[in-house]
């Protein structure tokens, strides 16, 4: 979320041609961005009765809970049910699986050559930095010959 912290009282500018300040048009902020108040956990908490937990792990008989509050309970646990049994007989289609196998590349990827297989490319500027650099080595190792000798 943006505030709008100029001070230019909602004016979105000057019209170029009148030279007139040009008031913007408020939008009203989607609902999804407006804030939600957060209440305690023993308000907001959806809590189920012990008897519906028994039913949903199978120890009373679902005739038992048709009445009363726990009718809604039942009839929301059954629907989830239902779908998670119709979800579980889904099966992908066989053309789907066609389409993957040919969207696959059918080439094994490019190894990677090794360093001493590599084309060798020297370039001006590298050709004088390593001619520089023999040089002073040699005179180096020249100079070091030579005071060693005396």
């Amino acid at each position: 979320m943006v505030d709008d912290l100029r001070s230019d009282d909602g004016l979105g500018g000057f019209d170029s041609h009148t030279h007139r300040p040009v008031r913007r048009v408020e939008k009203e902020r989607p609902l999804a961005d407006r804030e939600v108040p957060l209440g305690t956990q023993e308000t907001d908490a959806r809590v189920l009765s012990p008897a519906v937990h028994q039913w949903l792990d199978g120890e009373l008989p679902e005739a038992s809970l048709r009445k009363g509050d726990t009718a809604r309970e039942v009839e929301f646990w059954k629907n989830i049910n239902g779908e998670v049994e119709r979800r579980r007989r889904m099966h992908t289609p066989a053309y789907m699986e066609a389409r993957i196998m040919e969207a696959l590349p059918q080439s094994a990827p490019a190894l990677i050559t090794p360093w001493y297989k590599r084309e060798f490319v020297i370039t001006p500027n590298r050709a004088v930095a390593v001619v520089s650099g023999l040089v002073a080595a040699t005179a180096a190792v020249t100079a070091a010959i030579m005071s060693a000798v005396r």
